[in-house]
């Protein structure tokens, strides 16, 4: 998945520039930093994929629309938030309950076997959850590590 990778690469090459700079790997910068590319990559997906993401969200929700461009918007903040160390923790928090409210969309289109960037039902079903829900953890678990718990070490 591009966002997992793009998490990594952002995170690999964050710690090693500062490692060169400063002689420091700034453990806590690269990660967030690297969340924060992630999320606003991912909120790309919102304004090029409008459609396909709209079709994530039950028939019963209203404004399916607004709600992808919102949370694209909401991405891009949060992803940028993360770089004021002062707001980080409360940021983190909220990005976490994000990535939990967003699973139940991830679910449902996977049931609908749905292929949000082409718009279609002849995505890969149930099975992308086998990666996507350990995904969604790992995303949850680091945003804990870099961004909520007490980094002073």
């Amino acid at each position: 998945m591009k966002p997992f990778a793009l998490l990594l690469i952002v995170f690999a090459l964050t710690a090693t520039i500062s490692k060169i700079f400063s002689r420091d790997w700034n453990l806590p910068l690269s990660g967030n930093l690297a969340l924060g590319v992630m999320l606003c990559f991912t909120a790309l997906g919102h304004f090029m994929f409008t459609k396909g993401m709209s079709m994530m969200i039950p028939d019963f929700i209203p404004f399916k629309k607004e709600i992808v461009y919102f949370t694209g918007v909401l991405e891009i903040i949060l992803g940028l938030a993360l770089l004021l160390p002062a707001f980080r923790p409360i940021i983190g928090i909220i990005i976490i309950v994000f990535f939990i409210l967003i699973l139940p969309a991830n679910i449902y289109a996977a049931i609908k076997n749905l292929n949000y960037e082409k718009g279609t039902f002849d995505g890969e079903g149930l099975r992308y959850l086998w990666f996507r829900v350990p995904l969604q953890l790992f995303f949850i678990a680091w945003v804990w590590f870099f961004a909520v718990r007490d980094l002073n070490y």
